[in-house]
């Protein structure tokens, strides 16, 4: 349906976004005395990609 697939693009969109904002706060506290934010960050942002990449496969399966 093409309100899904609007939806799903939304919601790309807005992945896409945090990501790219975590990565930068990951980035901002990779060299700290303590990195463990830094790491945690990095983990989180693996797993947005691993969305990303679990949406895109819909979008071309569908």
């Amino acid at each position: 349906m093409a309100s899904d697939e609007a939806e799903l693009s939304s919601i790309t969109t807005a992945l896409e976004e945090l990501r790219r904002r975590i990565t930068t706060l990951a980035e901002r506290n990779a060299g700290k005395d303590d990195e463990t934010l830094g790491q945690n960050l990095f983990d989180v942002e693996r797993t947005l990609g691993e969305a990303l990449r679990r949406l895109e496969r819909l979008d071309t399966a569908g």
